[in-house]
């Protein structure tokens, strides 16, 4: 039963179907979060951690282990969303677009939006998450390399009885204005916190070219916004050719 539980059954009785299958990196991965109450999922751009834990909150809903999926995705650093026309959900639709998208490719459209509709999915922006407690919910904190200390304290703190919480994130992908104040850089190192796991994801899930490039990218210096080829640096492969010239 556990197994049927990490792997999810294309065909049961209670009506749903995944469109979509974890690879068997990402079902070592899900066994793994599943013994955990908050796990930090790393991995670079590419690696599925958002499918994974889309895929894990899905399926616990889908299961009544959580009666809610909750998600928060920080915009810009602590920026207020007051200013933006429409309600909640339509000031964080540029943000959340991503997380739907990859619950589109595990459930059918139609099913996701019924769950949004009947309140069974919420999306929760990170100044609006001080004061709320999350009981009986899986939380998907996404992008969360972009969460300073203090917010990834905060949401830490939402946590409630009978309920899970993942924070997504990748350090190489900081968008703060200094790479120190991502809380996540602090929060991956946190050792010998019982229920508390950190698990990082290596297969790469878009083209075969961005691995490279990625690669390639973090073997050169960053400073001030400039990035440095030194002679002779090359990179060929599947179809990109850079040169210093």
């Amino acid at each position: 039963m556990a197994n049927d539980f990490i792997n999810g059954k294309k065909n049961n009785k209670k009506g749903y179907r995944f469109l979509l299958s974890l690879n068997e990196e990402q079902k070592l991965a899900k066994a793994q979060i599943l013994e955990n109450d908050v796990s930090i999922i790393l991995g670079k751009a590419g690696s599925g951690k958002t499918l994974l834990a889309c895929q894990i909150a899905l399926h616990g809903l889908l299961e009544k282990r959580y009666t809610k999926i909750v998600i928060t995705r920080p915009t810009i650093s602590k920026e207020d969303l007051g200013h933006l026309p429409g309600n909640m959900e339509e000031k964080m639709s540029p943000w959340v677009a991503p997380i739907y998208g990859n619950m589109h490719q595990l459930l059918r459209k139609e099913r996701v939006e019924a769950m949004i509709s009947k309140g069974q999915i919420e999306i929760v922006p990170v100044s609006y998450m001080r004061g709320r407690t999350f009981l009986n919910s899986c939380v998907i904190v996404d992008e969360c390399q972009n969460l300073d200390h203090e917010q990834t304290l905060m949401i830490l703190q939402r946590i409630g009885l009978h309920s899970k919480m993942m924070f997504c994130g990748d350090t190489d992908q900081v968008d703060l204005k200094k790479n120190g104040d991502s809380g996540l850089g602090f929060l991956r190192n946190v050792k010998n916190v019982k229920g508390l796991h950190t698990i990082e994801l290596l297969t790469n899930h878009r083209h075969p070219i961005l691995e490279s490039i990625l690669n390639f990218y973090k073997k050169h210096k960053f400073n001030n916004n400039n990035w440095y080829l030194y002679k002779n640096d090359t990179v060929n492969t599947l179809g990109i050719i850079w040169q210093q010239i």
